[in-house]
């Protein structure tokens, strides 16, 4: 999910509570670090081998690893990863798949010295500060070395989309996420990408940014789709009831779809080359 867009003007007390709830979004995916692992998407290969070509070397930084997977697609295609994860538990369960781990937010992480090739984040740059988040990639790259943010955007059909936010305004009407507000789920990461693209230009020290952009699809039955939703932002705080009731909304519609849809993906990519 896509953080909410700041207002045009807030106070430094409000910023400071959309600061602490963003942070508690961030550290929730960990609740069921299995699941998150099991449901969540890896990455297309195009992806994984552009990022590979557009590095010096082989030496990677995973900002946000969560429980590794963009890690390990990185280390299968003969990458050294390192990842930096703020959650306990989403270390714990990366480490136990062969990825190294170091336990800490990326703004406050100690590099010790070391330098690395490409300082990667798969939706997780987000949670970062975008300025304060490049200018420490800045720090750790060495010259040449590629900055990549990346999300996976969903485009579900009408159908589960519309059952979605009906019932998620339904079950939790207090909500800080407005899943509706977007004329389209790429408008709502255009504006986190040009947010990273700015952080990248205010911190200085990398060329472009570049945009990139890969287009796929997957088929979900049923039962795959609503083991994934739980791990979503907006519904990892949700209590279990309503939670449920937001599941058995969506479960209808892919029901009443047969059983299974096809979800588009575009996963998009905002990169920098450390000059």
């Amino acid at each position: 999910m896509p953080t909410l867009p700041p207002g045009e003007a807030r106070s430094s007390a409000t910023a400071s509570r959309e600061t602490h709830h963003a942070r508690e979004i961030a550290e929730s995916f960990g609740v069921d670090a299995e699941r998150y692992d099991r449901a969540r998407p890896a990455y297309p290969g195009a992806l994984v081998d552009r990022l590979v070509a557009a590095s010096p070397g082989r030496d990677v930084l995973d900002v946000g690893c969560g429980t590794g997977i963009e890690a390990r697609q990185l280390r299968d295609a003969g990458c050294r990863v390192l990842g930096v994860e703020p959650d306990a538990r989403m270390a714990a369960f990366a480490r136990r798949t062969g990825i190294e781990v170091e336990v800490a937010t990326f703004e406050a992480w100690d590099a010790a010295g070391r330098t690395f090739d490409a300082v990667v984040a798969g939706t997780s740059w987000h949670w970062v500060d975008p300025v304060a988040g490049a200018a420490k990639a800045a720090q750790v790259l060495r010259p040449g070395g590629l900055l990549a943010a990346f999300w996976h955007v969903a485009q579900p059909p009408a159908e589960v989309a519309d059952a979605l936010v009906t019932a998620y305004q339904r079950a939790v009407p207090d909500s800080p996420f407005d899943l509706g507000a977007a004329a389209s789920p790429l408008d709502a990461y255009q504006a986190m990408m040009d947010k990273a693209a700015g952080g990248m230009r205010e911190a200085g020290g990398f060329g472009g940014p570049e945009q990139w952009r890969f287009d796929w699809e997957h088929t979900y039955t049923r039962d795959a789709w609503l083991d994934q939703m739980p791990t979503l932002g907006s519904l990892t705080r949700v209590p279990a009831d309503r939670q449920a009731e937001v599941l058995d909304a969506v479960g209808a519609a892919v029901d009443a779809m047969g059983g299974a849809f096809v979800m588009r993906y575009a996963t998009v990519a905002v990169t920098g080359a450390r000059r």
